[in-house]
């Protein structure tokens, strides 16, 4: 069980709205790299992991990924506030605009809806621990390219932040990785 307090772990500003930014971040929202697959993923692994730290990171960092996918859903939401189906056509976001209106739904920057092929979880702690490396730094890099596409300062600045969520993550994955070798590297006598 989680205690939830009422706010975002980050603001999530916007200047104004932009539709094609908000289709932009659905990258993050419901795509094979996104918050939602991250936290899917980590929250699923965490079960066969052989020892309680690396349980507690992936607890730990699978919860944060969902307060991460709020995030990112707060900024598509305000992006979009406002907008009206005739703009949202003329945006490119038309399509969306037919099936949602616009409700958050998870889905990738293309539109395809996320599913659960977009992680594993083998039962491997370690090629567990690389994917979960591997998506950290994949998320990062999407991060990069989303912040390339803004001018607007304060989603600059919330992507900004998650970006450095991102390498913090691969660190404490890697840090992870070092203590589940070194255990399955003992012996165990019992």
């Amino acid at each position: 069980m989680w205690y939830y307090e009422k706010k975002l772990q980050y603001p999530a500003n916007v200047s104004r709205t932009d539709l094609g930014m908000a289709k932009f971040l659905y990258a993050q929202y419901g795509g094979p790299d996104s918050e939602l697959s991250a936290a899917v993923r980590y929250l699923t692994q965490r079960y066969t992991m052989p020892i309680p730290q690396a349980k507690a990171v992936l607890t730990d960092i699978g919860t944060e990924e969902l307060a991460h996918w709020e995030i990112i859903g707060t900024l598509i939401y305000k992006l979009t506030d406002g907008a009206t189906p005739e703009q949202m056509r003329r945006a490119g976001v038309g399509n969306y605009y037919a099936q949602h209106d616009k409700a958050l739904y998870p889905a990738d920057a293309a539109g395809v809806p996320w599913t659960a092929a977009y992680i594993q979880s083998t039962g491997d702690p370690i090629a567990d621990l690389h994917e979960d490396m591997a998506a950290e730094q994949k998320a990062r890099t999407a991060y990069e390219h989303l912040i390339n596409l803004t001018d607007d300062p304060c989603v600059i600045a919330a992507l900004s932040f998650l970006r450095e969520r991102e390498v913090v993550h691969f660190q404490r994955f890697g840090e992870t990785l070092m203590l589940v070798r070194e255990y399955l590297d003992k012996k165990h006598v019992y």
